[in-house]
Parts: C-alpha cells; sequence; structure tokens
C-alpha cells in the first residue's frame, strides 16, 4: 500500500462526551475524499455509526483509568481507508462474539455486527501494550 492521502489521529480520553466529535471527523472525511464514486452522504452516515460505536466500545471497556485514552487513526489511501481504534481495556475475541437476535433486538451489542455489516473488513488484535480494532473501506 502506497503512502496515505489522508491520515486523521485523534487521542481522546475514555469519556464518552467525545462521541460525537469522533463521529463528525467520519462525516467530514467522507464528504472529502478524493477517489470515491458512490454515495457520499450514506458513506458520511456509515462512518459517523461506525466511528461511534467503535470508540464507544473502547472506552465502555477500557481499564476505568481516568487518565486512560483511546487513540482513533484514519488513514485513506487510494482505494481504502483503514480505521484503527486503539484501547487499553481487557480485549476480547471478535470471533467469538454472537450475532445479535435481530428480531428482538437489544440496545446494546450491536456496535460489531453494524460494523461488519458496513465495512468490508474487521479485525482485532490484541497487543501487549493495547488493543487494535481495524475496520476498512474499499473505495
Amino acid at each position: 500500500m502506497c503512502n496515505s492521502a489522508l491520515q486523521v489521529e485523534v487521542i481522546i480520553p475514555t469519556q464518552t462526551k467525545y462521541l460525537e466529535l469522533i463521529g463528525s471527523i467520519g462525516e467530514h472525511i467522507a464528504k472529502d475524499i478524493e477517489n470515491f464514486s458512490g454515495d457520499r452522504e450514506t458513506l458520511a452516515y456509515h462512518l459517523n455509526l461506525v466511528l461511534t460505536e467503535a470508540t464507544t466500545n473502547a472506552i465502555k471497556h477500557a481499564n476505568h483509568n481516568p487518565k486512560d485514552t483511546v487513540k482513533i487513526s484514519i488513514h485513506i489511501y487510494d482505494k481504502e481507508l483503514n480505521i484503527k481504534v486503539y484501547d487499553h481495556g481487557q480485549g476480547f475475541d471478535l470471533d467469538a462474539l454472537p450475532l445479535p437476535n435481530l428480531d428482538q433486538p437489544k440496545e446494546n451489542g450491536m456496535g460489531i455486527f453494524f460494523i461488519r455489516e458496513l465495512m468490508d473488513s474487521v479485525t482485532y488484535t490484541k497487543k501487549t501494550d493495547c488493543n487494535i480494532l481495524e475496520i476498512k473501506k474499499y473505495l
């Protein structure tokens, strides 16, 4: 992959009051992608939702240290949008998450489902110093 055409990195405290900011960054980026021929409004909505859900999960499952942070990294390459969300929580097994019951949806537990449905690739890596949720959308 070549150098990214756009790179945005945001580090926020593990506080939900920053979720609207993160979502709006996704919207602005979607509306400004140069090599995208699809529906920009839909992509903007999807990125807002995906970034908000991913960041919410990182905050919700963080180590509850008030000095802890979540880092969101967004790179746009020629044909790919790459999002990485770094946290310091206990981590989880992405493949072991059950599918939600869509006939009787619950208020929580839908975030990863939505992210997987709206994006092209979702991986989760647990490292010794952090966890990384990597989300890709092919442009």
